[in-house]
């Protein structure tokens, strides 16, 4: 769990000596936090955000050639306009992008274009300036797109961020006991082969980068690398 820190400042990373080349320092004015869970003082971890050439390696989808390196998935775009209040113009979803790719985060989920007419076009728009502006090392970031699992919302996600240098598809289906029997009415045998269908069907509409998120997984169950069913997580 996270702790709250008062009085926190970004430094540039020339004032601190490190080995890997970062962008700023998340760290306190007086080097010492006090947690919101406790009333001691507690030194405070220092936290590197990668944002350079130097420790940013070239991005390959599905894979990641520094083990080291984490990306960054930021969904503030659309998961994050789900919270009360938090509805956004397509151009407010476009300024929230510039400053997503200014901070250096390696893929931004711009929307659900099937959504509604506006949440295709925000998406698009983003693809085709911020997913196009690529800075003197060479970094542009990945513009994501939700889509169900099947054809229409794909090829809407598709069509909103094939503008972009790097589009992704990230479809999802409900994969928990509960959701595949009351909301989708199928078994799991027929889940996995949407799924699969899916995948494959983002991929024929030229689409190298497909990420599949499986919906309210805490509550689903594992399938083992044999392909067979384990028991239900809990």
């Amino acid at each position: 769990m996270a702790s709250l820190f008062t009085n926190p400042k970004f430094t540039p990373n020339s004032q601190f000596s490190t080995s890997n080349p970062t962008r700023f320092l998340l760290h306190n004015a007086t080097h010492h936090a006090s947690s919101i869970h406790s009333t001691k003082s507690a030194q405070f971890t220092a936290i590197f955000c990668s944002a350079t050439q130097a420790s940013r390696p070239e991005y390959i989808p599905n894979r990641i050639s520094d083990p080291r390196y984490v990306r960054v998935f930021d969904t503030t775009l659309r998961d994050g306009e789900q919270s009360p209040g938090a509805s956004m113009t397509s151009k407010e979803k476009l300024d929230i992008a510039r400053q997503l790719a200014k901070l250096g985060v390696d893929i931004i989920e711009g929307g659900f274009p099937a959504a509604s007419k506006d949440d295709f076009e925000a998406v698009k728009m983003i693809a085709q300036e911020v997913g196009n502006a690529v800075d003197e090392n060479g970094y542009v970031p990945v513009i994501c797109g939700l889509a169900r699992c099947n054809k229409n919302d794909i090829l809407a996600a598709w069509e909103a961020v094939k503008y972009a240098k790097r589009p992704r598809i990230n479809t999802f289906v409900a994969t928990s006991e509960i959701h595949m029997k009351h909301k989708l009415k199928k078994t799991k045998e027929e889940v996995i082969d949407t799924a699969r269908s899916m995948v494959r069907y983002a991929r024929s509409l030229g689409c190298a980068d497909v990420e599949f998120s499986p919906e309210d997984a805490g509550r689903g169950v594992i399938i083992q690398s044999d392909g067979k069913w384990n028991d239900e997580c809990q």
